[in-house]
């Protein structure tokens, strides 16, 4: 007898069609707050996340930096909503991440920011949510309701409105292209699920997972999903950090699962994975530049920029797979909500 599909898994197989939705209803509020962005030049943005969200304004930072030069920095929600405390933030744009919109730290962080003189663009997947109403423009997500617990399909279409506002803010039209023909590319990302990396996992208590540049932010992601749906105890870390330490807990067959990018980073990362697979370590890598570490079935996309969105929905496809061979529903994980609001 087969397992019934976890709403999880319809939510992951779901993402090319979300994704889809998004590139064809979000055209209009993307240019108005692209022009703005280019209107004002911002010499850095701020970001205001947290959880998986925060995950994903990782990623635009290493985009922007990339793509623009110009740098992101993270504010914690605390410094507006416990401490009160109000930053000047002249001159800079503000890029609040929130699936619900809701909670009132990243509202009241969104809401000083902009007070305090940044532009501030927030992408939710409630436009009539109060984060919405506190920012001069609003990027909807067009996710279409997500009712698993673990963040996917929000993640996904998060991720692509923020490196497609970089992308037209840039106007680099290779990367325009890229994420246009990313529906495509996640219809055949979303059907790989790794076989040979869950076998490794088994019933292991502790995993690395690896990343650099914009890959290290859906490394973030990753732990944080083996930790939520697999009960699974999941560090990330870049692939310059791990050997100056956390490598000391590595024994035969802890498993590692390092996520790279077909970009410059790939081949550094593929020589720490290698490492690693030396002293013991079952290690699995998205990269054919592999020696010792085990090369991962990937899609690649047209674009190094947009290679960690397909990582991450195949990587969804994975661990919802490993929830499930443990005996765990990934739709409700244990002491966790769908909605977290937090002060």
């Amino acid at each position: 007898m087969t397992n019934p599909q976890t709403q999880m898994r319809r939510e992951v197989l779901e993402i090319p069609v979300a994704v889809e939705r998004l590139l064809k209803n979000g055209r209009d509020e993307i240019a108005r707050a692209s022009d703005a962005l280019r209107s004002q030049n911002p010499a850095y943005l701020v970001s205001v996340a947290r959880g998986s969200s925060d995950h994903v304004a990782t990623y635009l930072k290493y985009a922007s930096e990339l793509l623009l030069g110009t740098p992101i920095a993270s504010i914690g929600p605390s410094i507006a909503s416990i401490y009160g405390k109000r930053l000047n933030l002249e001159g800079s744009a503000c890029l609040s991440v929130s699936q619900s919109g809701k909670s009132p730290d990243i509202v009241e962080m969104a809401r000083m920011a902009r007070s305090g003189g940044a532009l501030s663009i927030a992408m939710t997947n409630d436009p009539a949510s109060p984060l919405a109403q506190v920012a001069d423009h609003t990027l909807n997500l067009h996710a279409g309701p997500e009712l698993s617990v673990a963040a996917t399909k929000t993640f996904v279409n998060s991720a692509v409105v923020g490196i497609w506002l970089l992308a037209e803010w840039a106007e680099d039209d290779a990367l325009r292209r890229s994420i246009q023909n990313l529906p495509s590319k996640l219809q055949q990302a979303v059907q790989i699920d790794w076989p040979e990396a869950r076998a490794a996992i088994g019933n292991r208590n502790s995993i690395f997972c690896l990343g650099r540049g914009p890959a290290y932010a859906v490394s973030n992601e990753a732990a944080l999903k083996f930790k939520e749906t697999c009960q699974l105890h999941a560090e990330s870390y870049s692939s310059a950090e791990v050997l100056h330490g956390p490598v000391s807990i590595v024994d035969g067959g802890f498993p590692v699962v390092a996520l790279a990018a077909r970009d410059e980073a790939e081949q550094a990362l593929a020589t720490v994975a290698d490492e690693m697979a030396l002293k013991g370590a079952k290690v699995f890598a998205t990269s054919g530049k592999v020696a010792q570490a085990t090369q991962l079935q990937t899609v690649r996309t047209d674009h190094p920029l947009t290679d960690p969105i397909a990582l991450i929905a195949s990587f969804y496809a994975m661990v919802e797979r490993v929830a499930a061979s443990r005996g765990i529903n990934p739709d409700a994980p244990r002491h966790l909500k769908k909605v977290t609001e937090t002060v």
